[in-house]
């Protein structure tokens, strides 16, 4: 069976090949109600399937939204890609998913093969620095919204949470419980980048002891961000003459593995030690206790984040107050901090 061209459409319908082409792409000019239904009708008709890749060589554009992640395997990232897979579909967009792995590299070798694909805009959860992210981004001329995390080296337009205001409201819920003080569970850096979420939940953790009258001094633990690490680093500081009464963490990720290591040594929770998270994943509902834990609206800061990546207009912003669109943090109270319920 001969394949099915726009001109057989135009033919059926009674009209130019180029109506056919602005109603397939919704413009940019309008066509009449009657045409309209015409064409369609010829399309259905003809069981007529347009061309992505033709249509993408011409207008140096795909229906593709490019996103990179630092890391798949971590349930917050993962649940912020399916809402970002969610937002695009409602826009008529399918995404491209790139796990950096908290490498560089891959980032870099993320971007420039999403960008070769001429998708129609990238976002970009950075894992670092970016400094050398940064410089392809700005060679290509592309356009990037960051996601969840602003790095120095990139002054594209960014989606995140209100992350100091999130840590500050859990170790206040803490510190209210009496506590004498709330150590924190970070990242791996000694000196925490600039531009990272979890710096910040470090300085929200910093601002709420410090309002408490309580020294952060000696009460900052290193750990990776995921659960298993974690856990072992857990071990280590619940095992020891020193152990915590309560424990802010940087991620819900890490929260588990301290929940799974205070259940090895028996140490109760939380009764005898009190544990606050960060994400509101969906498993955090499901430890043993829940886990109270700081949420924000990644459906919302998706969806604004694809919003943006396909307006035509979003380079043009200039202030960078208008370039970053906060989103408020809001603290989700469950068992694993004391309370009833």
């Amino acid at each position: 069976m001969a394949k099915v061209t726009r001109d057989d459409v135009a033919k059926l319908a009674g009209t130019s090949t180029a109506v056919v082409s602005y109603v397939i792409n919704n413009g940019p000019r309008p066509v009449a109600p009657a045409t309209r239904e015409r064409v369609l009708a010829a399309i259905k008709e003809l069981g007529y399937r347009p061309d992505r890749v033709a249509q993408a060589m011409a207008s140096r554009r795909t229906d593709l939204i490019g996103l990179i992640v630092p890391d798949t395997r971590q349930p917050f990232f993962a649940e912020m890609a399916h809402a970002v897979e969610q937002a695009a579909s409602e826009r008529g967009k399918m995404v491209l998913v790139g796990n950096a792995n908290y490498i560089d590299e891959r980032e870099v070798h993320y971007l420039r093969a999403f960008l070769g694909m001429r998708v129609a805009g990238l976002i970009l959860i950075s894992q670092g620095p970016s400094e050398h992210a940064a410089a392809e981004i700005e060679a290509w001329d592309a356009r990037v919204v960051l996601l969840h995390r602003r790095p120095d080296a990139i002054d594209d337009v960014a989606v995140m949470t209100d992350d100091i205001w999130g840590a500050q409201l859990a170790t206040r819920h803490l510190l209210e419980h009496g506590h004498p003080y709330v150590a924190f569970l970070g990242g791996t850096e000694e000196t925490p980048k600039s531009g990272d979420p979890v710096t910040d939940h470090l300085e929200g953790w910093r601002r709420a002891m410090l309002e408490f009258g309580r020294s952060p001094e000696g009460c900052y633990f290193q750990a990776p961000y995921n659960r298993y690490d974690a856990y072992q680093v857990a071990l280590r500081v619940l095992a020891g003459p020193d152990r915590p009464p309560a424990i802010m963490c940087a991620t819900d990720d890490q929260a588990i593995g301290v929940l799974r290591a205070a259940r090895e040594l028996r140490i109760d929770v939380p009764g005898e030690l009190a544990v606050a998270g960060f994400d509101d994943v969906k498993e955090a509902a499901l430890t043993d206790p829940p886990l109270t834990t700081v949420a924000s609206d990644r459906q919302a800061m998706a969806r604004a984040a694809v919003d943006l990546v396909l307006d035509d207009g979003l380079r043009v912003v200039n202030s960078r107050r208008e370039r970053l669109r906060q989103f408020p943090s809001r603290l989700v109270v469950r068992r694993s901090c004391g309370c009833g319920g």
